[in-house]
């Protein structure tokens, strides 16, 4: 399945389904991260049943302190 990850085109594997499953494939383990689906923001809650489709863009915002 093609998905386009943070503005770049990337290739998962059809047993990826849910946007927690693109997260643990790609190794995205921050609790803080913040998703985008297709233009909306999803509550950290749906991420494990919220369904993926071949071409949905997807935006992984994550947050780093400094000073």
């Amino acid at each position: 399945m093609k998905l386009n990850v943070n503005g770049n085109e990337i290739h998962v594997p059809e047993t990826v389904k849910t946007i927690e499953d693109v997260k643990l494939h790609l190794n995205i383990t921050n609790p803080g991260v913040i998703v985008e689906h297709n233009g909306d923001i999803l509550e950290k809650s749906t991420h494990v049943d919220k369904q993926i489709t071949d071409g949905d863009k997807i935006e992984f915002v994550q947050f780093v302190g400094g000073g």
